[in-house]
């Protein structure tokens, strides 16, 4: 997953996307959606040097930096049985964010966050993962901005229910 792409002038088309992973010599791979995500067969590369190896070659080929976060097949089962949300994952997928850190993110900083947030928001951290319920949608929230304000995680790429799933399907075809 690349952070950032396809917002405002942080263009990268799926075809340049693919053509990267597989011109590092990874098979079976496939784009989900024009957001910045790729799954592939790549043996195994341990995920760190896969997001070291990605970025670089990304960035020689496009002239795009972007931080890459890497999660096999394991990882996303993993997240999907543990989701602390599975009803609204169910009845309002979109909703739902998870954003992947490389580091888990503070507990006590997202304890701090909430208390002094007035919505209806939720957050909920597993592992390197924070889950947060968006009940009334991202673009109303303020949450968001009291999170960059705050200056809450370190680079972290975000991904919504539906496109988790989608990529945990890509990755089990």
């Amino acid at each position: 997953m690349l952070r950032g792409i396809n917002l405002g002038k942080r263009q990268l088309k799926s075809a340049e996307l693919k053509a990267v992973v597989e011109g590092m010599g990874f098979t079976e791979v496939k784009t989900i959606l024009a957001s910045g995500n790729v799954v592939f067969e790549a043996g195994d590369a341990s995920p760190e040097a896969l997001e070291r190896d990605l970025h670089a070659a990304l960035e020689k080929a496009t002239g795009l930096k972007s931080d890459v976060y890497v999660r096999n097949r394991a990882d996303l089962e993993k997240l999907v049985a543990a989701n602390p949300f599975p009803k609204e994952a169910e009845e309002r997928p979109s909703f739902l964010l998870v954003t992947f850190h490389r580091e888990p993110p503070s507990q006590a900083a997202i304890d701090k966050l909430l208390e002094s947030h007035d919505g209806p928001e939720r957050m909920v951290i597993l592992g390197r993962e924070l889950f947060t319920d968006f009940p009334e949608g991202q673009a109303r929230s303020t949450l968001i901005p009291a999170m960059q304000k705050a200056k809450l995680a370190h680079a972290n790429t975000g991904r919504n229910w539906n496109t988790v799933l989608k990529l945990l399907a890509a990755l089990g075809e």
